[in-house]
């Protein structure tokens, strides 16, 4: 009786470690150390069967070849074990295809294509279709299949225009060589629209467990506060940006002003004695080529500064390719996920104390001024501007020349 209990507590302190193989061989290595009779007894005290454990005997008794020297041994023999449900059923993995891509491989009318393509009603749908799987077991036939989930991708930019890898690369060309002048580069753009106040913003932020900072439950605009337009301008050599923070219309007077607010705060100091500067833009928005109020301002900017300010507008459908959108405006929003801008001076301090590791460093301030939207050029005004066209596409590539310039 106490070799049987022994036996029986080293058995429930192994069982849960050790793997069929080794286990078998374990009971009968005890059952031969106690000699006539130990079958019996290990069998009685471990559970297993008398077959179990005289299979262990056999393996214990066969000569082990000098190729199989520390080889582990198999739990079971080839080919035991579960078979996997595509091989019991032939059209399980035929159907799934079916089912995850109806439009394509499958019948268009089947329902689940106008419902979310979950597991649990993918399953159902195969078990409807006479197929036995879990939901568990769907998810490693979807893996075996290719598919895997994914989101959505922006990828598709609209009607592409027959001279787009064209004008990227003349932008490029005209970069280089402003660079290599010395010459200022700048990527300007209108970041979108934020509401301020104690609403919602995306993102996660380190808090104190289970003590979220409660924000409104409606994202309805605070008449007060209202909402600021960030106006960004990043110079691609320097690594470095300023925004403007406004907050009436983003008009193209504002982006103008935003312009010459970074030139007297940074670019004038970085670039003292020199007479043009480039600016890269989207084809769109308040800075747009199609903009009269965009050009009629920048004259007024380059009368004032005294530098030739040539533009290159990125082709239509394009704008996210902008230097500014994946080198400053990505960097800014990341460093205020999951915090409210409550006020307009907090957005001024988010932005002005965004950096990378690779150098990026802003100034901000918040532009006061009023803007008037809908003011209309005429054809008069747009004539007495002194602007020279590429013969590129001169609506997207041009150069406002100084009026009344000595040089």
């Amino acid at each position: 009786m106490e070799q049987e209990l022994a036996i029986e507590a080293k058995y429930q302190a192994l069982c849960g470690r050790l793997d069929e193989a080794t286990l078998r061989l374990w009971a009968a290595t005890e059952a031969r150390s106690l000699g006539r009779g130990g079958v019996t007894l290990v069998a009685k005290a471990t559970g297993l069967s008398r077959t179990t454990i005289h299979a262990g005997l056999s393996e214990l008794n066969a000569p082990v070849s000098a190729g199989e020297q520390g080889v582990q041994l198999r739990a079971r023999a080839a080919g035991g074990g579960r078979k996997k449900l595509i091989d019991k059923d032939a059209s399980l993995l035929s159907d799934v295809d079916a089912l995850v891509e109806p439009t394509t491989r499958g019948d268009p009318m089947s329902p689940l294509r106008w419902t979310c393509k979950s597991t649990y009603r993918l399953a159902e749908e195969l078990r409807q279709q006479g197929h036995t799987v879990s939901q568990r077991s769907l998810c490693d036939l979807l893996s075996l299949a290719g598919f895997s989930l994914q989101s959505t991708r922006k990828t598709r930019e609209g009607g592409q225009h027959e001279d787009r890898d064209a004008q990227f690369g003349h932008i490029a060309r005209t970069v280089a060589e402003y660079q290599a002048a010395g010459d200022p580069v700048i990527s300007v753009d209108t970041k979108k629209k934020e509401l301020i106040g104690d609403f919602r913003n995306g993102g996660k932020e380190w808090q104190p467990k289970g003590q979220p900072e409660e924000v409104r439950v409606h994202d309805f605009i605070d008449r007060e506060l209202g909402k600021v337009a960030p106006y960004g301008v990043y110079d691609v050599t320097t690594n470095t940006g300023w925004v403007s923070v406004g907050i009436d219309h983003d008009t193209a007077e504002f982006a103008v002003e935003s312009i010459r607010r970074w030139w007297r705060e940074m670019g004038q100091v970085t670039y003292p004695n020199v007479r043009r500067l480039l600016i890269t833009a989207d084809g769109g928005g308040s800075n747009g080529y199609r903009v009269r109020l965009w050009r009629r301002e920048l004259q007024k900017l380059a009368d004032e500064l005294r530098l030739t300010v040539q533009v290159c507008h990125l082709p239509p459908g394009t704008s996210k390719w902008n230097k500014i959108e994946h080198r400053m405006f990505c960097h800014i929003t990341a460093n205020w996920r999951g915090r409210p801008l409550v006020s307009r001076q907090v957005v001024v301090n988010l932005i002005g104390n965004t950096t990378t590791e690779t150098g990026l460093r802003i100034q901000a301030a918040i532009d006061e001024n009023a803007y008037t939207s809908g003011i209309k050029v005429s054809d008069d005004e747009l004539a007495s501007l002194a602007i020279e066209r590429d013969a590129f596409h001169g609506e997207w590539n041009y150069r406002l020349i100084p009026r009344n310039n000595d040089k």
